[in-house]
């Protein structure tokens, strides 16, 4: 897997498609690496056209830990959160934002069309309010603005991420507990198939498992705060899709970030949670595509994707 130096780090990043077509650039979300983005959602962006450029957001996958950092106490920082007290965390997603920028400057990409995931739209979201003389497009998936006051997780899903695996040293065990997590907060109408589902997180954690990163990025989400008045400044073509059965974050998140864009265009997917199903896939590639070549026209009535 190639590697690059972006903001000081060394950061590993994998390229699909024809280097002179539309740059496209995805970030994934907590502790998911570059090859969690589906193979055939990648296929189907090179076929749409798109240059695609993937890679491991610090401190996941095959890019640079920050072990010296510790493990931070996230019920203590939830708890702080709530009181409104300032938190201290190794970095933040404006850092995060940073390697991204980083990335497309060391592959000589001036502009590109931004797709975020979760932590990833996040990171999207600052760079299209800082940078928008880079960014082309931006399409927030299953995201958030984090203001105060939105929902939270499901209390089974919060449950499920508070424990460990069964056996933390022993592989099967902790792919085990990754396909149960994944099965939680997937598409209650769109589930994906149980071999499939594992053979994505077996490839995972068999490609780099760091749990004491989840828990810095996880802490760096909740340093950063809301991006309100940030996303009040986005000039760039914004589209936000989001699940209406998501028990990650919830689709109240979701209409919030759309609220805060100007012009930004809301799509509600019936019976999709917090992933990408392959029966989704399809739908989402249309949805990216026709954003992206300025196709959708200004709406500001949130479209609903009923369940086929």
């Amino acid at each position: 897997m190639p590697t690059l130096n972006a903001n000081g780090i060394r950061i590993a990043f994998d390229t699909a498609g024809d280097p002179k077509a539309p740059p496209l650039l995805l970030v994934h979300g907590v502790g998911m690496q570059l090859t969690a983005w589906p193979d055939e959602f990648v296929e189907g962006l090179v076929e749409l056209g798109f240059y695609v450029i993937r890679f491991d957001n610090r401190d996941c996958g095959l890019s640079s830990k920050f072990e010296q950092a510790g493990v931070p106490n996230l019920m203590l920082a939830s708890i702080k959160s709530k009181l409104g007290w300032p938190l201290r965390a190794p970095y933040r997603l404006d850092d995060m934002a940073e390697d991204t920028i980083g990335v497309m400057s060391a592959l000589g990409v001036a502009r590109a069309h931004v797709v975020g995931m979760a932590m990833g739209g996040m990171i999207a979201q600052i760079l299209a309010a800082r940078y928008p003389q880079r960014i082309l497009s931006l399409t927030s998936i299953m995201s958030s603005s984090c203001r105060r006051g939105l929902p939270g997780p499901e209390k089974k899903v919060s449950k499920l991420l508070a424990r460990r695996p069964a056996n933390p040293s022993d592989i099967e065990s902790v792919i085990d507990h990754g396909v149960m997590l994944m099965r939680a907060i997937g598409s209650p109408s769109y589930p994906t198939p149980e071999k499939t589902l594992r053979k994505r997180v077996a490839r995972s954690v068999r490609r780099g498992y760091c749990p004491g990163g989840v828990a810095r990025q996880m802490m760096a989400i909740a340093a950063s705060g809301d991006r309100c008045a940030q996303l009040a400044t986005i000039t760039a073509p914004s589209l936000v899709i989001h699940g209406a059965a998501d028990p990650l974050v919830p689709f109240a998140c979701g209409e919030d970030t759309a609220s805060r864009i100007p012009g930004a265009r809301l799509e509600i997917i019936e019976g999709m949670g917090h992933d990408l199903p392959p029966q989704l896939v399809e739908r989402i590639l249309a949805l990216i595509d026709a954003h992206a070549r300025g196709k959708m026209l200004p709406d500001s009535t949130p479209r609903l994707f009923v369940k086929q």
